[in-house]
């Protein structure tokens, strides 16, 4: 006899087109100029909602890479084994150009149009991204030299993908067979590693050296780097950028992990981190015993040399958290509508309508803000994307956490468990936050784009201005942080503040010219008035709630 009946429980939430529900996002990518890649959007979009792909997502993080250093005879291998789903999470990944291939795509708007894809992809599984995002950002730094972008460009923005060990490459192009490399046909990986363990952040703390291998030295010439690295993102990649100390200075290198007589490079994997989330992803510490690589830019420039790498890491960090606040907003939407309570369905009750509501503000805030900074890239507004693009790595990177927090409490226990999404939603929270640069990072650096480029500063108060007038919320959140950028005192003591402010303002800016009006307002009463409490769902009485969970969460 059956001791009970399971009813007025959710769904899964599979078998739909990801991207046609987020309205936001396609308008987004429409004001931005990537109407050329709306196809590929819903394509991408539909993956994403298959229970396939989804399912290949949680396998990917409960069977978390191994690493194997010696074969069963004592050779040094330095294998990391990946689960056959994270193979399938990256081919569709590669294949659908989130890697490098914006830097080839001669369609309008390709950034943003991948910034699109990648915030929708991202929301199946967020560890294999890494590598996706280190290619994508690679390209730039390697421009600065010609010799290494001939020959990884074409490989770098290729949309195949090879799972497992790849051969070498060297610098005539030809792998170890003598087969041509150069035609895109071949896919390659980026990683990089630049901190050490006594440095973090501190990059300049960095004691790995790098000594030339012959009396030429300089921009593309050999050196052997000997030295560690506390922090080895996706080890099992063809190429890395690293830092490491010159006579002159720190120095950016291209180190290949194979050689051109097809041996390994002096990497050594000394073992992988045991995270909090990212799970599926490879974290490593390696050794470097003269590692062979090719400087990029000019000795004791590397820092200025990696920030074009970085720039677009960090635009991934605001794409990334974009996408986990969608997609804790979806499973709590989805949860409410097909959830019970006291005689209503969850999102038919008041309080929750609020909360559900607040959250789906704060996401199309992250979406707008995220796809302007792409649209930022594909023209060429050095000035803007230099310093809105810390700015909204910082903030909305600082809310992802607690708002996954508030879409797991809307599962109740059901969202406790780990079966359900939202624990491994709620474990990577953090880590956009950390990687590329903390909190504390974007803040200081943002105080450098104002001092040494002021025309960043400019630029942003610009943006601002569009949307004078517009709403007297926001007029004021300006004019206080104009006030705050004019008062030197205090500046690195008072750097989250200001950047907070900035960021807000510049949110609210972007909401009330391109967001509906139920939306905007929302966003000027609670995040710039301060009519909210500290909590989600503390919109203000009058707000309608019901039109804004329909706009991020359509019933059809």
């Amino acid at each position: 006899m059956a001791t009970h009946e399971v009813f007025n429980q959710s769904v899964p939430l599979v078998g739909h087109d990801v991207a046609q529900l987020d309205v936001a996002l396609r308008e987004g990518l429409h004001r931005e100029g990537g109407d050329e890649h709306l196809d590929d959007l819903h394509r991408i979009g539909v993956a994403a909602g298959d229970a396939v792909h989804i399912h290949d997502g949680e396998l990917a993080n409960t069977n978390p890479p191994q690493l194997r250093t010696h074969d069963r005879f004592g050779h040094r291998v330095d294998q990391v084994e990946y689960h056959p789903a994270y193979h399938s999470l990256m081919l569709v990944a590669v294949t659908e150009g989130l890697a490098g291939a914006p830097w080839t795509d001669q369609r309008a708007g390709a950034h943003v149009g991948r910034a699109a894809k990648f915030a929708v992809w991202s929301q199946v599984e967020s560890g294999h991204g890494c590598p996706i995002s280190m290619t994508y950002s690679v390209v730039p730094p390697l421009r600065a030299e010609p010799s290494l972008a001939k020959v990884w460009e074409p490989l770098l923005t290729s949309t195949t993908y090879e799972p497992g060990d790849r051969v070498a490459v060297p610098a005539d192009g030809l792998d170890a067979r003598g087969a041509d490399t150069t035609n895109g046909k071949v896919g390659a990986l980026a990683g990089m590693a630049m901190t050490e363990k006594q440095g973090g952040s501190d990059v300049r703390a960095n004691t790995t050296r790098a000594a030339a291998t012959s009396p030429a030295h300089g921009p593309g010439e050999e050196y052997a780097l000997t030295g560690h690295k506390w922090f080895c993102s996706a080890p099992m990649s063809d190429l890395f950028l690293m830092l490491a100390n010159t006579d002159a200075g720190l120095s950016c290198f291209a180190v290949p992990r194979w050689l051109p007589d097809g041996t390994r490079n002096a990497i050594a994997v000394q073992r992988l981190k045991d995270k909090l989330g990212n799970r599926s992803n490879a974290s490593s510490e390696i050794e470097l015993d003269g590692a062979l690589g090719r400087l990029v830019g000019e000795e004791g420039r590397g820092i200025p040399t990696i920030i074009a790498m970085v720039n677009h890491t960090r635009l991934d960090c605001v794409i990334g958290a974009t996408a986990q606040m969608r997609a804790g907003l979806s499973q709590a939407v989805h949860h409410a509508r097909h959830r019970a309570t006291f005689g209503r369905t969850l999102v038919d009750q008041p309080l929750m309508g609020n909360v559900l509501a607040d959250l789906a503000v704060e996401s199309e805030a992250a979406t707008t803000l995220m796809t302007r900074l792409a649209g930022g890239y594909d023209r060429g507004e050095a000035a803007f994307t230099r310093i809105a693009t810390a700015i909204g790595k910082y903030w909305l990177c600082k809310r992802t956490p607690t708002f996954a927090a508030e879409t797991l409490e809307c599962l109740g226990g059901a969202g406790f468990v780990e079966e359900a999404p939202m624990a491994r939603l709620f474990r990577e929270s953090p880590l956009n936050g950390i990687w590329e640069g903390s909190g504390n990072v974007m803040c200081l650096d943002v105080l450098r784009a104002a001092a040494r480029d002021p025309e960043s500063v400019v630029a942003l108060l610009a943006e601002l201005e569009l949307a004078k007038g517009a709403d007297a919320r926001l007029d004021r959140a300006v004019d206080d942080l104009h006030a705050e950028l004019s008062d030197a005192e205090d500046l690195e003591l008072r750097a989250r503040r200001i950047v907070e402010r900035a960021a807000l303002a510049l949110q609210g800016s972007l909401l009330v010219r391109f967001a509906p009006e139920a939306v905007a307002d929302a966003y000027c009463a609670t995040r710039l008035a301060g009519d909210r409490g500290l909590a989600f769902g503390t919109l203000p009485p009058g707000t309608d709630v019901t039109a804004i969970v329909e706009r991020a969460w359509p019933r059809d």
